[in-house]
């Protein structure tokens, strides 16, 4: 019997969290590539134990990231690229927001310079 279960949207706050760690990092590499993978299979050259790959998991599982598939009694993990494209569009926003405020500030002090100064007495 196979049973998926995953987070729903996650905010960018919880997206940019869950990658700030390198070991959570990596396992997003490993799980990239759109294959699924078992916590044996993925533990391998990172130096931790099964039960430290699997608190990562879950917390990647929390921000969307990771979805785990329950195949009998061996679960696999699975990426989920949503919150990528979510947290990516997110950026794209500020982004856009950000040269905006710079595009004023800009026409703003070119404006003061070009304005005579008044002597004060």
């Amino acid at each position: 019997m196979e049973s998926s279960r995953g987070a729903g949207a996650a905010g960018p706050a919880s997206v940019f969290a869950a990658l700030g760690d390198p070991t959570r990092l990596e396992l997003v590499a490993r799980l990239s590539d759109g294959q699924t993978r078992s916590i044996t299979q993925l533990t391998g050259g990172l130096g931790q134990t099964r039960q430290g790959i699997t608190k990562h998991l879950r917390v990647l599982e929390q921000a969307g990231l990771v979805r785990s598939i329950r195949i009998g009694r061996e679960s696999q993990f699975a990426f989920s690229p949503d919150p990528i494209t979510r947290a990516r569009s997110y950026l794209d926003t500020v982004s856009m927001q950000w040269d905006d405020a710079l595009g004023r500030l800009q026409r703003f002090v070119e404006a003061e310079q070009r304005t005579p100064r008044r002597r004060r007495r």
